[in-house]
């Protein structure tokens, strides 16, 4: 017998003693959206934190948040030492086959699942207003973007402790300060790159 009935709880099963309360999978949690404006200068609570659900075949572990500390521009990568992605800092969220990107004051939900449906479905962080769609997927262990009507891919990769970002023009090297599931820092003060490319790279969304 794992659990009994708790008058306390309305009558509902309890967990047994010494035992965690079971989580939620990734179909439970509602899909979070950018708020009206972006959520401002401080990340809002992770959105995936309670979700026990495994990650899916093939996705490569990219949960933690994120501080970009170099960045390679150009075909040869040569390092930019002002680039203005530098110190630019994401939290990305993994359960199932869904992740969640925030930064630069967006909320990107979505399903790597390689469908449209499933995908990005909210706004650019340019502007906080101008819809975007993006498809996501997991190709051999890299997290795919496909932004609809733009013929460009953003990627994400491990590298050892690191996460390599590749956007329009450059690759990021990116070191974990906290946990996903921790509370956020600050949002840096300039903005940072977040699914679609669409203004020049200083002003887009990763």
């Amino acid at each position: 017998m794992t659990g009994s009935a708790d008058p306390a709880n309305g009558g509902a099963a309890s967990s047994a003693p010494g035992t965690a309360p079971p989580g939620r999978t990734a179909d439970a949690i509602p899909v979070a959206h950018t708020p009206p404006g972006g959520y401002g200068d401080t990340m809002p609570p992770p959105v995936l934190a309670d979700c026990t659900e495994p990650l899916a075949a093939g996705a490569p572990d990219l949960r933690g948040t994120w501080r970009v500390v170099e960045v390679g521009v150009g075909a040869r990568g040569a390092v930019d030492p002002a680039h203005p992605a530098l110190g630019l800092v994401q939290r990305i969220e993994q359960c199932g086959d869904r992740l969640v990107v925030t930064a630069g004051g967006i909320v990107h939900d979505m399903r790597c699942d390689g469908t449209e449906a499933n995908g990005v479905h909210d706004v650019a962080e340019r502007d906080k207003t101008t819809p975007i769609t993006v498809v996501a997927t997991y190709e051999d262990g890299v997290h795919v973007l496909r932004p609809v009507g733009i013929p460009v891919e953003v990627t994400r990769r491990r590298d050892g402790d690191d996460v390599l970002w590749t956007y329009l023009g450059f690759t990021a090297r990116l070191e974990q300060v906290a946990p996903a599931e921790s509370d956020p820092p600050p949002r840096p003060p300039r903005s940072t790159p977040s699914t679609t490319p669409s203004t020049p790279p200083s002003t887009q969304e990763p």
